[in-house]
């Protein structure tokens, strides 16, 4: 069990025999007096992918699922299957492009850093890094002059990914991305 206020962005809750993972969590602070605080947390579905929304108090206690941890890594694709091996054991495993559709414009091939949950022998989901490191394939060219506020651009990334970028930034740089955002952080 753990407490609404203990609850992090890594842990997976059990709602009606299903395995939930914490997708965001924000607290709000009632101004009255003996208000408790307040936990606001959208869940997703870990077979269904579909979102949960619910409202704690900092003293609800919540079910986890039990799971393991494991680090893999991405090794390539083959029609919609996607090839992943365990890093500790090394055994190799497919998931479809349904499966992880959330990660999907993340991966690169031979991308490690990538950790599986796993329950009874069975892959509930797959978390990417915070933030990673993809190279910019197309945007409109750089401006001379450029100032570094205001003005962003489209850029496509080596994965297919569409994010917001600076006007100075162009094709061929190397830039972080916050993978829960889906926004440009910086040059890498």
């Amino acid at each position: 069990m753990v407490k609404a206020c203990d609850l992090k962005k890594t842990h997976v809750i059990d709602f009606d025999g299903a395995p939930h993972a914490v997708e965001s969590i924000s607290q709000q602070s009632p101004t009255a007096r003996g208000g408790g605080t307040i936990y606001k947390v959208r869940f997703r579905n870990v077979s269904t992918k579909a979102k949960v929304d619910k409202t704690f108090r900092s003293d609800d206690a919540l079910q986890e699922t039990s799971f393991d941890l494991q680090e893999v890594s991405y090794d390539y694709q083959s029609g919609d299957r996607y090839s992943f091996m365990d890093l500790e054991t090394y055994e190799s495993f497919e998931l479809t492009a349904e499966d992880i559709e959330d990660i999907l414009p993340f991966l690169t091939e031979g991308m490690e850093g990538i950790t599986a949950l796993v329950s009874e022998g069975k892959i509930l989901t797959l978390r990417v890094p915070d933030t990673i490191e993809l190279e910019i394939v197309e945007c409109p060219p750089a401006m001379k002059g450029a100032s570094a506020t205001s003005r962003n651009k489209p850029a496509t990334l080596t994965t297919g990914l569409i994010v917001q970028v600076p006007e100075y930034i162009a094709p061929g740089e190397v830039i972080k991305v916050d993978t829960k955002e889906r926004k440009f952080l910086s040059r890498a």
